[in-house]
């Protein structure tokens, strides 16, 4: 009566029971589900129902515990036509009356969702500990550029700050987005417009509505983040009635499209010929290009910066708005 009480608790489980005997032939099976155990029948020995690559491991498991009398634990896959599943096997001797081992006792769970969950960890933390290094490398590179081109230790830090938070401001976003990117239009706002005096007034922005890849986002954040930096410094966001105008366009190349982000400075005062030479054009010239994989160009216009960049196609992809359109 007990014995049947236990077993009928067992199939409200997902756990399945098994017996074998000393010979490792299946006695019997208790709620085998859908699991390895179903094409299990009475006399049938693990090499009638398990692939080569997972046999030789419970056969293993199992005759540990028949030399040993010791339980163990052990996890195993089953491979058919469709899937691959996971199992978490318990394996203990069953002894008769006089207490000699007779046989294995043991309980199979599937555990294939967890270790898909496991996998999927793995995989984030490989990507985090990727993107970290990437990070880590940019921030190096921006240190070495802005201690070469800072005069004073408080210069360095200020400059050293403003690029930090750049970096800060973007990542957020690419976070915030699941590791998507950033949409370029926020990337500007986020950017740009707090370097306004006036706002969104003096900005005018016309940008297609694309997603910029994750190391877009950074990089092309860094070079909005030094555009603004300049222009509310020296350029058209130092004087009233200045303006930035930032708009793009689409490049035909072989068979894709390139992504032109332009930006125009008007109405600023006049460009000095013996302009700042600590202006981030390594970044905008070198570092930003480099890392998108596109090209880049800076000049200095009478009334203001004009810069161009080159993003290509694999650094960023439309928004259902724009295939919509």
């Amino acid at each position: 009566m007990l014995a049947a009480k236990v077993m009928k608790a067992v199939e409200n489980t997902n756990m399945s029971v098994f017996r074998l005997d000393h010979d490792l032939r299946y006695s019997w099976v208790c709620n085998p589900g859908r699991t390895w155990l179903s094409e299990v029948r009475e006399g049938m020995r693990d090499e009638d129902v398990l692939s080569s690559s997972s046999l030789q491991h419970a056969l293993e498991m199992k005759q540990r515990v028949l030399s040993s009398g010791a339980p163990v634990r052990y996890e195993f896959f089953h491979e058919s036509a469709r899937s691959i599943r996971w199992y978490d096997i318990q394996l203990d001797v069953d002894r008769d009356e006089n207490g000699a081992i007779s046989g294995l006792l043991g309980t199979s769970v599937e555990i294939t969702e967890r270790k898909r969950r496991e996998d999927t960890l793995k995989t984030l933390l490989r990507e985090l500990s990727h993107r970290s290094k990437n990070l880590l490398a940019i921030i190096q590179s921006l240190a070495s550029q802005t201690a070469r081109h800072s005069l004073t230790v408080p210069e360095f830090l200020v400059r050293f700050r403003g690029r930090i938070q750049s970096l800060s401001y973007s990542q957020d976003i690419v976070t915030d987005t699941n590791w998507r990117g950033a949409q370029l239009d926020e990337l500007i706002n986020l950017q740009v417009e707090r370097y306004a005096p006036d706002g969104s007034q003096q900005i005018r922005a016309d940008v297609a509505s694309v997603y910029l890849s994750p190391t877009a986002s950074l990089h092309v954040g860094l070079a909005l983040h030094e555009l603004a930096v300049n222009a509310a410094s020296y350029g058209s966001l130092s004087v009233p009635g200045g303006e930035v105008e930032i708009t793009t366009s689409f490049q035909n190349v072989d068979d894709h499209q390139d992504l032109e982000l332009v930006w125009k400075e008007r109405n600023g005062p006049r460009v000095r010929q013996n302009r700042d030479p600590r202006f981030g054009t390594a970044t905008l010239e070198r570092i930003v290009p480099n890392a998108v994989g596109g090209s880049a160009s800076l000049s200095h216009e009478p009334d203001g910066v004009l810069y161009r960049l080159t993003i290509p196609d694999a650094q960023f992809e439309f928004t259902s708005e724009q295939n919509d359109g």
